[in-house]
């Protein structure tokens, strides 16, 4: 296995007596073999509630994505998530010559570099948005040199 997997939104729902396991499938992205994440383990089935189970047993896709985002799971199946090419910054014009205030919307809570995203939006290296940070000229209500995953507001002023 190539340890990055694809999730498809099954679930499997397994019940021994009063004793509930509940397990999202994922999909191998290299050689297409079908593991395991464990969702709950040994929970008794009373304690579930009844939405819930019925969006296992449906196989809700939003409730796989919910789960996957979720830091408890994440940390009991030791996985990260691959973020590659899931956000896209777009400033509305090809140049970053001038002054322009970019609000960035966050549809899922994808963390992220602020100043990868403005580097990438503005056609501008990694280096030079540090640059630019370190002057004053790129500013924001939010810490720009770590990692943001909900929506933020900065002005950039060249």
């Amino acid at each position: 296995m190539s340890g990055r997997f694809r999730a498809n939104g099954k679930f499997r729902v397994n019940a021994d007596h009063k004793l509930l396991d509940v397990w999202l499938l994922v999909r191998c992205i290299g050689c297409g073999d079908t593991a395991k994440l464990t969702i709950l383990e040994r929970v008794a089935v009373r304690s579930v509630r009844p939405e819930l189970l019925n969006r296992l047993h449906e196989n809700d896709l939003a409730l796989a994505a919910e789960l996957l985002q979720d830091p408890v799971v994440r940390r009991r199946n030791r996985i990260a998530l691959d973020w590659e090419g899931a956000w896209r910054l777009d400033t509305g014009s090809s140049g970053a010559r001038d002054f322009r205030d970019v609000s960035v919307h966050f549809d899922a809570r994808i963390p992220v570099r602020p100043a990868r995203l403005i580097a990438e939006g503005c056609g501008l290296s990694r280096g030079e948005v540090e640059r630019l940070i370190e002057e004053g000229k790129v500013v924001s209500a939010v810490r720009l040199t770590g990692k943001v995953s909900g929506d933020f507001t900065f002005t950039l002023k060249r």
